[in-house]
C-alpha cells in the first residue's frame, strides 16, 4: 500500500464528510487507506462514518484521547509506505496525492541510485 490518510476527529460531522469526499475522489487512483480515529465524538460522526463511507477505516475511541494520542492512534493503524495526516477541516485537490507520491517516488529513485557505491 502506497498511502495512508489519517485523520482525527471530534465533534466534526459537517466538515469530516466534505474532507472525506475530496479525500476518497483525490485517492482514486491510489493503492491507499483512509482511516477515521473518532476522539469520542457526541454528535453523529460516527454514525455518519459507518453510513456514508464504510470504506473507511475507523477507530471510535470511548473518550476524548486528545490530537497526540488520537493521531498516534491512527498511525498504528496505517500500513501505507507513506504518511499523511489531516484535519476534517481539509479539503484537498483531485490531483494533490497523486503528484505528492510522484514527487516521492522519484525522490526515492535517485535516493536509490546515489546510495550505490
Amino acid at each position: 500500500m502506497d498511502l495512508s490518510i489519517v485523520i482525527l476527529n471530534y465533534n466534526a460531522a459537517a466538515f469530516l464528510e466534505l474532507c472525506l469526499n475530496s479525500v476518497l475522489k483525490a485517492v482514486n487512483n491510489i493503492d491507499a487507506e483512509v482511516i477515521v480515529v473518532d476522539n469520542d465524538s457526541t454528535d453523529h460522526s460516527v454514525e455518519m462514518l459507518q453510513h456514508n463511507f464504510p470504506q473507511v477505516k475507523l477507530v471510535a475511541n470511548h473518550e476524548n484521547l486528545g490530537f497526540s494520542k488520537g493521531n498516534n492512534i491512527g498511525v498504528q493503524h496505517a500500513l501505507g509506505d507513506y504518511l499523511c495526516i489531516l484535519n476534517p477541516d481539509t479539503i484537498v485537490g483531485e490531483s494533490v496525492f497523486d503528484e505528492v507520491l510522484a514527487f516521492a517516488f522519484a525522490k526515492a529513485r535517485t535516493s536509490s541510485n546515489t546510495d550505490s557505491p
